[in-house]
């Protein structure tokens, strides 16, 4: 008796298991941009206690919790001062005591300007002058005539894949001989503060390159 009643709470088990794998709405989790499904983000393995850090872990560790103002925010913050401008990169940068975000904006001409936002508080610094040279304005013009992919929606995909903290996001070229615009954005995981770069295209989203910073 005790062993038929066993096989049938095993098979019991097993089809509620099945079952529960089963469940579910059919709808991935949304990255805020409709028409593009949220993949399972792939989380890096947490570091035991005993791992030790290498320098660019430590560092990130110490930066990126001390900023209480996201690249998103920063990017607003350094458009507002510049008129008609549109964000072009954006990197956390400094220390834990005074961590800043270094923003480029620009307009459709490509005239670039950066601006300092602080890291704590939001407030932007007047811009500067990037560059003056012609043909880094046409290059830049160029990209973000042909961008139509937002820094926030490549954010979403690359963070889509890696969970973490973006320290950067930056409008470049695809490489490889290839002039179409992608975003490059770095996604750092606060289980081992190993850094995930991201080369998404900047036209329709797709991931051209992926590469983990192990150091």
């Amino acid at each position: 008796m005790t062993t038929q009643r066993s096989a049938v709470l095993c098979t019991v088990v097993a089809l509620g298991g099945a079952l529960l794998a089963g469940c579910g709405n059919g709808h991935a989790t949304g990255t805020g941009v409709v028409g593009h499904e949220r993949a399972v983000p792939a989380s890096a393995p947490a570091a035991s206690p005993g791992t030790r850090l290498t320098a660019d872990q430590a560092e990130r560790k110490a930066l990126i919790p001390a900023a209480k103002v996201d690249y998103e925010r920063a990017l607003r913050a350094a458009v507002a001062e510049v008129r008609a401008a549109k964000p072009v990169a954006a990197e956390l940068k400094g220390t834990s005591k005074s961590p800043y975000w270094r923003t480029q904006v620009a307009t459709s001409g490509g005239t670039d300007r950066v601006v300092h936002v602080d890291a704590v508080t939001g407030r932007a610094e007047p811009p500067r002058t990037d560059s003056d040279d012609a043909g880094d304005r046409r290059k830049l013009a160029a990209r973000l005539a042909a961008a139509t992919v937002t820094p926030q929606q490549a954010v979403g995909t690359a963070t889509a894949r890696t969970r973490g903290t973006v320290s950067a996001v930056e409008l470049g070229d695809a490489g490889h001989g290839s002039r179409k615009p992608a975003w490059s954005v770095d996604v750092v995981s606060t289980d081992d503060w190993k850094k995930t770069t991201y080369d998404i295209d900047a036209t329709d989203r797709k991931v051209l390159r992926m590469h983990v910073d192990r150091d």
